[in-house]
């Protein structure tokens, strides 16, 4: 593992967002049709369906890559604070301030394909050298947890994010698997060995919705790693709180798993909630920084930031180009310490 810093690691991070708005009926709701929940679902709720041309998972075969990805470069500023922006190739710069360091990450694409052929890029450097920080173990699979709505299930592509997040570990020589009670989906193999197909994405839920899951079931076998994603289906339902309500998921997953790293992002663009999505995106920084100023574990990946709304299938969930783009974001924050 290296022992350089990513400034996507640093666990104190805050970016404003903006969104995108074109015409479109609410279509998250539509992967309730396409996922079922595990039988345990200690809220009881129910998910609601419209139509949507989104509505069906399809299967990417064994895919190992998708071509012209994006880097991700990011520069720390006082106070801890991580801005961050992505642009194509997996290039990323870095810079210093007389009051913080600075670095550079990349999460560059993995394997063949795509239109454009593909991205190279070098992924971030990381961890915390203060404090010596690991959450995963020095033998075996570092155990990740998906853990969000129809997005982590991977709507629209199937396997979502984990399958390109499973390659790029994979061609760097790190092990890790999936947690998650839900409805496995993805392929069977990847780069040649079997793809762990469990996540806790549920498809059609808020932040409360996937609250009521923690602990039980999502932390039945507890992660090393968490990979949070929430808050789009708040933006037509409720958006009004959201950030609060966020907060309140981030504590119980701190409390019931602290020896967990646990990697929260700004929401990827939701066009009919424009709006909604800058104002809960420009708070969603200030939530994690709050618990990371108190000891926790815990990142901010900016999952916003150029992603183009060419990379949503239907408006709401990402092709497989947009889940690429995805995992590379994830991986550049978790890569230095996997194992």
């Amino acid at each position: 593992m290296s022992t350089s810093t990513s400034p996507l690691l640093v666990r104190r991070g805050a970016f404003g967002a903006f969104a995108r708005g074109i015409p479109l009926v609410g279509l998250l709701l539509v992967g309730s049709l396409a996922c079922s929940s595990s039988t345990d679902n200690t809220d009881g709720s129910s998910e609601d369906a419209s139509a949507g041309s989104g509505g069906g998972a399809t299967s990417g075969g064994t895919p190992t890559g998708v071509g012209g990805g994006s880097g991700v470069s990011s520069t720390t500023g006082g106070a801890g604070v991580t801005t961050g922006s992505s642009g194509e190739g997996g290039g990323a710069s870095s810079s210093s301030s007389s009051s913080s360091s600075s670095a550079s990450a990349a999460g560059g694409t993995g394997g063949a394909g795509g239109s454009d052929g593909a991205a190279e890029g070098s992924s971030g450097s990381g961890g915390s050298p203060e404090t010596g920080f690991q959450p995963c173990p020095a033998t075996g699979p570092c155990k990740v947890l998906p853990l969000g709505d129809s997005i982590t299930f991977g709507l629209g592509f199937d396997g979502g994010y984990r399958v390109e997040l499973f390659h790029l570990a994979h061609q760097d020589g790190h092990e890790i698997t999936y947690t998650g009670t839900q409805q496995m989906n993805g392929p069977a193999m990847v780069d040649g060995v079997p793809f762990p197909r469990n996540h806790e994405g549920i498809s059609g839920e808020t932040i409360q919705q996937i609250a009521n899951r923690v602990p039980t079931p999502a932390l039945r076998d507890i992660p090393h790693i968490v990979l949070l994603h929430a808050g789009t289906n708040d933006m037509y339902q409720n958006p009004n709180g959201a950030d609060t309500r966020l907060g309140a998921l981030l504590d119980e997953l701190i409390a019931d798993a602290p020896d967990a790293l646990i990697v929260v992002s700004n929401i990827i663009p939701f066009p009919n909630g424009a709006n909604a999505v800058s104002a809960y995106n420009a708070k969603v920084p200030g939530v994690v920084q709050e618990r990371a100023n108190k000891g926790a574990h815990v990142l901010f990946v900016d999952q916003f930031k150029d992603f183009p709304t060419s990379e949503l299938g239907d408006g709401v969930h990402p092709n497989q180009t947009g889940y690429a783009r995805m995992a590379r974001a994830w991986y550049a924050a978790i890569s230095d310490y996997l194992r």
